[in-house]
């Protein structure tokens, strides 16, 4: 078995930001929860591996407003027998731009494990990371933060901020993202409105992407995710797939609660 959690986690916070950096936050408040099964597929086989969960949570850092972002991803018990995974990631970051303070991410995939920690000093516009793979000795870096440059977890908000409609079908978007200690530009690719049947039946309007994968443990590089946003307010991802090494993954919407708005993208029959 794969890093199928962290996949779908890597997947379904790093699916679209454009240069709009300094958008203010509109899309979502403290409170929110959403919740993903997470499936791996196998050959002609579709299994129920576990399930991903995002949060919002009221913060303060220095003093000042915050929002503390979470994603966490387990296997279900049932599961853990063949392949145990406790991933967690989290950001604090400020309420208006949603520009980062501090990363983690710690890993627990079988027998690997793995911690990151981020500390984004915005007076130097730098990154100071330090990194603990597996059974290596943990070590220290310093990036250089370059303008628009996010998290994988700060990532999937400050998307949910963006105004789609100013982008035309098969436009790529820019995005840079930090992973695994480097910063990596790259783009996603507009497809356009589609609706989409969730695997419970609910049918919802979304925007649909593409976006090109970095090359490493889990994914190769190019265009082998889809990701299916909805098409309201709220921005909440439906459905993530996509290939990886071996077979493939998908994160699929369960519920969502505390929403800023009412989910219009659902269609009601």
């Amino acid at each position: 078995m794969h890093k199928i959690l962290s996949a779908l986690l890597y997947l379904t916070v790093s699916f679209q930001l454009s240069a709009q950096c300094n958008d203010i936050n509109t899309a979502f408040s403290a409170g929110e929860v959403v919740k993903y099964h997470a499936y791996y597929n196998w050959g002609f086989i579709w299994l129920n591996a576990g399930q991903v969960s995002f949060t919002v949570e009221s913060a303060t850092h220095d003093k000042q407003p915050a929002y503390h972002l979470k994603a966490h991803g387990t296997t279900y018990p049932s599961y853990d027998i063949l392949f145990k995974v406790r991933d967690t990631f989290e950001t604090v970051v400020d309420t208006l731009h949603l520009e980062p303070y501090k990363f983690k991410r710690v890993t627990n995939e079988g027998s690997y494990h793995a911690n990151y920690l981020y500390q984004f000093d915005r007076s130097k516009r730098q990154i100071k990371a330090n990194i603990q793979k597996e059974k290596e000795e943990a070590r220290d870096t310093v990036l250089s933060w370059t303008d628009c440059s996010f998290d994988l977890l700060t990532m999937v908000y400050k998307a949910r901020n963006i105004d789609y409609s100013k982008y035309a079908f098969d436009e790529k978007i820019p995005i840079s993202m930090v992973v695994d200690g480097e910063i990596h530009d790259i783009y996603i690719r507009y497809l356009g409105k589609e609706t989409i049947k969730n695997r419970d039946g609910r049918k919802f309007n979304c925007l649909k992407f593409s976006p090109l994968l970095v090359e490493g443990t889990i994914f190769k590089s190019g265009e082998d995710m889809t990701v299916w946003v909805t098409d309201d307010a709220n921005r909440i991802p439906i459905i993530v797939e996509a290939k990886i090494l071996i077979g493939s993954v998908k994160a699929v919407f369960i519920d969502a609660i505390n929403t800023r708005y009412p989910m219009t993208a659902e269609i009601k029959k």
